[in-house]
């Protein structure tokens, strides 16, 4: 049996990912996968989001999967079952599988998001659904 091997990447390493699209809720957005099943063999999603103002990640969900993200950098509005909340730097954010969320930045200034996926290595596999009501 092969002992486990650590995997680390460095963000300006990793490419954007390409055929992220408008109509499917990621609107203007800059994101890297830092660790997916893809480069290290994982079953989850390590990821790194620069929205520009007035980019946003339309409402949306995982049906196979939870989700945190953390705003490193940044304000605008998460988007909630509740309507549009404020959200900044320091926030610590949490959606377990089937709930719906998203970041839409309102401000004129970058958004930073560091952010996981837990369950899911890929988009494919995380069950991601855009909402039917999007402003995409």
């Amino acid at each position: 049996m092969t002992a486990p091997k650590m995997y680390r990447t460095n963000i300006r390493d990793v490419p954007m990912v390409e055929g992220l699209a408008r109509k499917d809720g990621w609107v203007e957005m800059q994101v890297q996968f830092l660790i997916d099943k893809k480069s290290a063999g994982a079953d989850h999603v390590v990821g790194w989001t620069v929205l520009k103002p007035g980019a946003r990640h339309e409402s949306h969900r995982h049906h196979n999967c939870d989700e945190f993200f953390i705003v490193l950098k940044g304000k605008g509005h998460i988007y909630t079952d509740e309507g549009d909340k404020p959200s900044g730097e320091g926030d610590v954010v949490y959606s377990p599988r089937g709930c719906w969320h998203g970041f839409n930045n309102t401000s004129d200034e970058d958004v930073v998001l560091v952010w996981g996926w837990m369950g899911a290595g890929s988009i494919e596999a995380s069950g991601y659904e855009v909402h039917p009501e999007s402003h995409a």
